[in-house]
């Protein structure tokens, strides 16, 4: 069994800073891509950042230049620290992870249960 833990959100003011963490445990062989996305109240869930094994990133234009995707290979766990918010940032955050369980498995995709940003004053 694969688990993605997030953690770090919480409330804080415009302009302030979160750093959010997502911790992948269990069966793990390799982690190819990890990412951020994001859902608003009575929005889809979009894309926030996302960040492959090599270290190469994409980000949502609306995050960039304030948030940085980034990983700890050896700790299977990936950051997003979040500079600059604002109150349209606020949303439920989700982790996931694209990765095999054994040498030469099948790639599968699994998520995160979310953790709640939100910005305001």
């Amino acid at each position: 069994q694969v688990q993605l833990v997030e953690s770090g959100g919480g409330l804080v003011q415009p302009g302030g800073s979160l750093r959010l963490s997502c911790a992948a445990s269990g069966s793990i062989f390799s982690i190819n891509a990890m990412g951020w996305y994001r859902q608003a109240p009575g929005k889809q869930r979009e894309l926030v950042a996302r960040i492959t094994s090599g270290g190469s990133t994409n980000y949502a234009d609306s995050v960039k230049g304030r948030f940085t995707i980034s990983r700890d290979n050896a700790k299977n766990t990936c950051y997003l620290q979040m500079n600059s918010l604002k109150p349209e940032d606020t949303a439920v955050y989700y982790c996931n992870a694209v990765l095999r369980q054994s040498h030469g498995g099948t790639l599968r995709l699994y998520w995160g249960q979310g953790t709640q940003v939100t910005v305001s004053s």
